[in-house]
Formats: structure tokens, C-alpha cells, sequence
């Protein structure tokens, strides 16, 4: 793990771009670094230092999919989709992961995710009034973790040791970050235990419009058609992250922790947000998500569903998440 001090500037320098206001009154205001990405290398949407870098978290899933499909893991869309995930916990997800994990004849003890409860809202209250203990299937990141397990044994190397940042498997990802996102410039360790990787804004969103934008039989358009095909596997019930790709034709998304998302449309074009404060509540990063895709033409009525955000009072609308200007020098 590289020890060195975090860069603060690109969060300190963010701008103002979400206003959360109630009655008339901004009762909150959220900063956030965001990018629109074109195929030429263009920016056409620009809002604070979007080449500096950032802990993508989840939203790099996709692109670590990647790189174990290009080291031979060989799933059906919805599996792959899976390994691509946040999910939320669901039986249809944890089913799954142990699909996956049969095809390399192993078992759900091979995992090495965090025991947790599900991530979904409905599916953790369930455990909770269950009295369900955490698990690591149960984990949201385990459809990667058991992806890991398979191409490692595609390439008879250990899985125990398979989160170890100098094992052959995450060099291997930490290769192809750094070939399709930019320079990874820190090496740290994801909530699941994955290693994890700072990269550019800029580059983030820049991955996501081209792996949406490759041809079907290609490693990169084999990842966003597992994505397209089965966004419930990506997300779950109630999740924005399966909306969003459900809204608009042809989109790839991917949520992350500490309120970072990023986007990749058919043409090409990517989008990448970082909200400074990594505020738990999904309002800033969705609205911003969603208002960048609308500034780039992607205007469906699913997608105005996922901007409109109200802020209710007594169980009706007084005020909104409003995003500002984004087409703004």
C-alpha cells in the first residue's frame, strides 16, 4: 500500500453544483467535481479539477470485471453483470453468486467479502426482522469477490491470498486500470478488503464511453452488454443505479461509496461525479448524474423521473434538490 498524504485541493476547490432548498430557503448546499467525456477527448461538461485523482470505489467494478474477463472468466450476461455489482443482497443476488462460484467448484466459504447484511433497504430490514447475522454472500461487492475466485482458478493461482495487492490477479487489475482509466497514483483497500485504486475523474468517465460504446464481441462491449442486459443484477429493488440504465437506451452505470458515479452512453460519451462531502444521502450524486445525461441529450421520461428529486415536508413537496447550471462556463 503506498503511504503518502492525500491532496485535498481538487475536494477543498470543488464548486457548488446542488442546492437542496425547503420553502424557498437553500437549507443545504453540496460541492462536486463533474465530467462529461467525449470519444474525440473532449470535455463537454467541466466543473473543478476532474484530472485530479479520486477513490472511485465501486464504480471502478466494471472496469475490474474487465480485466478478469480478459484473464479468461468466461459467465452468462446476468453473471457477469453480477460481478460488475453493488448488489443489493436480494436471493436472486446471493443465488447467483454461488452460481458463480460453482462453475470453479467452490463454495461460498472461499469469499473473503466483509460480513455484512444486505445493502438494500427492503432486504436488510427483512434480516433485521429476521435476526439474520452478517454474511459475506450477503456483502454487496461478493459477485466481484467471487468472480476473483474464479479466474484465479483459471490460472491455478492461490485464493486465499486472492486480495493481496501483489497477488498475480490484482496486478493484473491494477494493469488494466491503468490502461483504460489513467495513471493510478494510489493504492488503498476498498470496504470489501479489494485493493482499490485513485484514479482521474477525467478518466473515469472516459473508460465508461468507451466500454459503452464497444462492439458486442469485444472484451469491453462483453462488460457493458452484461450490464444493459441485466441492470436488476447490478443494483436491485428500488436502486437508482438499475433505473438510471433501465431509463435511457444503450446506458452503462455504476454507483460507488462516498457518493461517487459514473456513466457511459452508447456514442461514446462518459460522465464521472465525485461529490466532495461523500454524503450518504444518494440526492447530490443522483441529480447530478441525472442533469449531466440531460445536458448531454439523453432526455427520456425515466430519466426526468430521476431528476425531479423533491424534498417533502409532511408528506408533500416543499422544496427540491435542485442542480444547478451544468452547461455554465
Amino acid at each position: 500500500m503506498t503511504a503518502q498524504a492525500s491532496d485535498t485541493a481538487a475536494l477543498d476547490a470543488a464548486p457548488v453544483l446542488v442546492h437542496v432548498t425547503r420553502g424557498g430557503c437553500v437549507e443545504s448546499a453540496h460541492r462536486a467535481t463533474l465530467v462529461a467525456t467525449d470519444a474525440a477527448g473532449g470535455t463537454p461538461l467541466r466543473h473543478g479539477r476532474v484530472d485530479d485523482p479520486v477513490l472511485p470505489r465501486s464504480s471502478l467494478k466494471p472496469i475490474q470485471a474487465l480485466a478478469m474477463v480478459r484473464l479468461g472468466l468466461d459467465l452468462p450476461p446476468h453473471l457477469l453483470a453480477l460481478v460488475c455489482s453493488s448488489h443489493s443482497g436480494e436471493a436472486v443476488h446471493r443465488d447467483a453468486v454461488a452460481e458463480i462460484l460453482a462453475t470453479a467448484g467452490l463454495e461460498l466459504d472461499a469469499l473473503r467479502t466483509t460480513p455484512s447484511l444486505p445493502l438494500g433497504e427492503l432486504e436488510h430490514a427483512r434480516w433485521l426482522a429476521a435476526g439474520e447475522a452478517p454474511t459475506p454472500v450477503a456483502m454487496d461487492c461478493s459477485g466481484k469477490h467471487a468472480g476473483m475466485l474464479v479466474t484465479c482458478t483459471l490460472h491455478g493461482w492461490p485464493t486465499e491470498t486472492y486480495l493481496d495487492p501483489e497477488h498475480p490477479l490484482q496486478v493484473a487489475i491494477r494493469d488494466t486500470v491503468a490502461e483504460i482509466v489513467g495513471e493510478v497514483t494510489h493504492t488503498t483497500v476498498d470496504g470489501c478488503g479489494a485493493p482499490l485504486f485513485a484514479v482521474p475523474l477525467s478518466g473515469l468517465a472516459a473508460a465508461f464511453g468507451r466500454l459503452a460504446a464497444a462492439g458486442p464481441t469485444t472484451d469491453e462491449g462483453r462488460v457493458a452488454e452484461a450490464m444493459r442486459t441485466a441492470p436488476h443484477m447490478v443494483g436491485g429493488t428500488g436502486r437508482d443505479v438499475t433505473t438510471f440504465m433501465e431509463a435511457v437506451p444503450g446506458l452503462i452505470a455504476k454507483d460507488g461509496a462516498e457518493s461517487v458515479y459514473a456513466a457511459g452512453l452508447p456514442d461514446g460519451r462518459g460522465v464521472a461525479v465525485k461529490v466532495a462531502d461523500g454524503a450518504p444521502v444518494a440526492r447530490a450524486r443522483q441529480g447530478l448524474l441525472a442533469h449531466a445525461l440531460l445536458a448531454l441529450g439523453a432526455d427520456t421520461p425515466g430519466l426526468r423521473e430521476l431528476a425531479d428529486q423533491p424534498v417533502l415536508g409532511h408528506g408533500r413537496p416543499v422544496g427540491a434538490v435542485e442542480v444547478l447550471d451544468l452547461t455554465a462556463p
